[in-house]
């Protein structure tokens, strides 16, 4: 997908890209979510030889949640579980999600939009409190 066809919802963390993914896999603990995989771009470019700013990826999710829309259509098994992006943009930290309302135009799960609407909260939630300058939740 170009950048045209998707955007990202961004949130700019007080922490580094390291300590930001860090403070959310914490939160997920707190909140009995699985953390599938925890995936280092930046440490992948430099084994390759390459240089690449500080950028990783959570993948993370509960079946009770998922497995709603998947039963509704298994196709929107692409999009889960979900993830969030942090990286380096130029010295700022940011975290950044689709949201999966947006979804419901891409899968036929337009009648899991509270299911939907959930997940979105979630992200939402985890990303402020990822985010914001204060001790680890």
């Amino acid at each position: 997908m170009g950048s045209d066809e998707m955007s990202l919802t961004t949130v700019k963390s007080a922490h580094s890209v390291p300590a930001t993914v860090d403070r959310l896999i914490a939160a997920l603990g707190t909140r009995g979510i699985t953390v599938f995989v925890r995936i280092d771009h930046a440490a992948g470019a430099r084994k390759a030889g390459l240089e690449l700013a500080d950028e990783e990826v959570v993948i993370f999710g509960d079946p009770r949640a998922g497995t709603l829309l998947m039963q509704a259509d298994a196709a929107v098994g692409y999009e889960l579980p979900l993830r969030l992006l942090i990286w380096d943009a130029g010295g700022q930290t940011m975290i950044g999600y689709r949201r999966p309302t947006e979804l419901r135009d891409d899968f036929a799960v337009g009648d899991q939009i509270e299911a939907l609407r959930r997940m979105e909260n979630l992200l939402e939630q985890i990303s402020a409190e990822t985010a914001r300058l204060d001790a680890v939740p």
